[in-house]
């Protein structure tokens, strides 16, 4: 696959639903994919490599089941690799995507040029996660397919850039994939994501509050609760700063004075990384500054039905203002 296939493919919007820690799983993937955008997942969702293997194959055999039963071709799927020395399972994880040719392979924490060939050698794809040029050339020196530009306001591990000047910087070095992820919450921004001169728009919190999603009914009544007021940027959960809902944090006895901190907070000596990790995410909850626009819970048809109708709604009045300023200009 590569870049004029996925993009002029199959795709009823040119949206990625991010992969999200603890939160995306093959119910959310497949009906995504089966919805018309790309539906993406982390391998670490599963605990286990071999669970993962299952759910690859999950996912593969009710997308073609949904291709049997209505003559349609599904979305590509994806999945999310984290690429750090960390990880113990990324080899044996990536075996497994080889095995299964996933389409789409995302990266984060680390662009290295031999898993990029090992995903090209079988016709994949691979996006990796940038915060700023120097993320972005040494991905790029690796081969990757597209970029992610991960700017201010995202949800999980945020940058601090502005998406304009941002994505305007990718171009200037890169003719590939660019997605833009940060406060993507409805068609409106879809629309704006592309006018500002990305591919995709990568949209994660949006799909926190999906019926799919694996989130906990009080993680998504929060969001909806919440404005970008509520959403704070700190590295207390994991020692990267990344953007979290502050009731959440405030529950879990992290106060504004915390905030600040550097280094990672100790979850409990007994536990391993990982599992320190989990415990964190699953009781400290993630969410980008879209959550201003969230309101709702939807099964995904309905929210993809809405996104590409504010997604035209919003072609089609700066069509209108094309054929006004135009006219003005004569």
């Amino acid at each position: 696959m590569n870049k004029e296939e996925l993009l002029n493919g199959q795709l009823r919007l040119p949206v990625v639903a991010a992969p999200m820690f603890l939160i995306s799983g093959p119910k959310l993937v497949t009906s995504c994919c089966k919805n018309g955008i790309v539906g993406t997942f982390p391998a670490l969702n599963n605990r286990s490599t071999e669970g993962f293997d299952q759910w690859c194959t999950d996912i593969e055999n009710e997308l073609k089941e949904f291709e049997t039963a209505t003559g349609q071709k599904a979305v590509p799927y994806g999945v999310n690799l984290i690429v750090h020395h960390s990880n113990p399972r990324v080899e044996a994880d990536l075996d497994i995507c080889i095995k299964h040719k996933v389409p789409i392979i995302i990266t984060s924490l680390g662009a290295v040029a031999d898993l990029v060939d090992k995903v090209h050698a079988y016709g994949g794809m691979v996006f990796h996660d940038v915060i700023n040029k120097r993320h972005a050339q040494k991905a790029v020196e690796a081969g990757v397919d597209g970029l992610i530009c991960v700017s201010a306001g995202a949800g999980g591990h945020a940058g601090l850039l502005n998406p304009m000047p941002f994505v305007k910087e990718m171009r200037s070095f890169f003719d590939g994939i660019i997605l833009l992820s940060g406060c993507i919450s409805d068609g409106y921004d879809v629309a704006s994501a592309l006018q500002m001169g990305a591919d995709l728009a990568y949209m994660g919190t949006r799909f926190i509050n999906v019926s799919e999603s694996r989130a906990d009914e009080g993680y998504q009544k929060m969001i909806m609760e919440s404005g970008t007021a509520d959403i704070v940027y700190t590295a207390a959960v994991s020692g990267v700063n990344a953007n979290f809902l502050r009731k959440s944090l405030e529950a879990m006895g992290i106060t504004k004075e915390m905030w600040s901190i550097k280094g990672k907070i100790d979850f409990g000596k007994e536990l391993d990384a990982a599992q320190a990790e989990a415990k964190a995410w699953k009781t400290i909850w993630s969410a980008g500054q879209g959550v201003a626009s969230i309101d709702n819970v939807l099964p995904v048809s309905r929210l993809v039905d809405l996104l590409h109708k504010e997604f035209s709604a919003a072609i089609m009045a700066q069509k209108q203002l094309l054929e006004k300023y135009a006219a003005t200009n004569v």
